[in-house]
């Protein structure tokens, strides 16, 4: 098989057409599953999991200059198998690892640490729709009428919940701003 095969090309078997997604896409699979809440620890098993949904489906796909859109469906349905999956465990999983002490000369790295986690916050305190919508529109840069049809929604309701969300981070940011001036 070689690498430059569309997944769409009639001579390629399942197992390559998966492949040549596999190769092209897991990497925003992963981050798609990242930003919808997935832990980190799960990651690695629900890009899995995603892509074993992709081979079953594979037939059943025609519009393959969507696909995008379409792997981005299927994280959705993934992700939210996995959190009631995790409602229902009886481990105490912890999201941050303890803490670190970092050397003075590591300021970059605390404050790169701090921003993304405040960014995580952020998207954290999204409603799971708007957040769907505001990740795809303003991180990965798809198309609002792609992201529509990825979500299952009609486009204005995709345009509303973008605003809505932008409207929230802004509210937060300033929020944290004016407790940050507070201090």
């Amino acid at each position: 098989m070689t690498a430059t095969r569309a997944p769409a090309d009639a001579t390629a078997t399942p197992a390559e057409q998966l492949r040549v997604l596999f190769d092209e896409h897991s990497p925003f699979v992963w981050r798609s599953l990242q930003r919808l809440g997935v832990d980190t620890s799960d990651l690695d098993d629900m890009v899995q999991e995603v892509f074993l949904v992709v081979y079953q489906r594979m037939a059943d796909y025609q519009e393959r200059n969507r696909v995008r859109s379409w792997l981005y469906a299927i994280c959705i349905h993934v992700a939210k198998a996995q959190r009631r999956k995790v409602t229902r465990r009886r481990e105490n999983v912890t999201h941050e690892p303890p803490e670190e002490r970092l050397a003075a000369t590591q300021l970059q790295r605390v404050e790169d640490r701090e921003a993304l986690a405040f960014g995580q916050k952020l998207l954290a305190l999204l409603p799971p729709d708007q957040r769907e919508v505001f990740v795809l529109y303003e991180v990965e840069h798809l198309p609002m009428a792609q992201i529509a049809e990825a979500i299952g929604c009609p486009l204005y309701t995709a345009y509303s919940r973008l605003r809505i969300a932008r409207q929230r981070i802004v509210a937060e940011v300033e929020r944290a701003e004016r407790l940050g001036a507070r201090r």
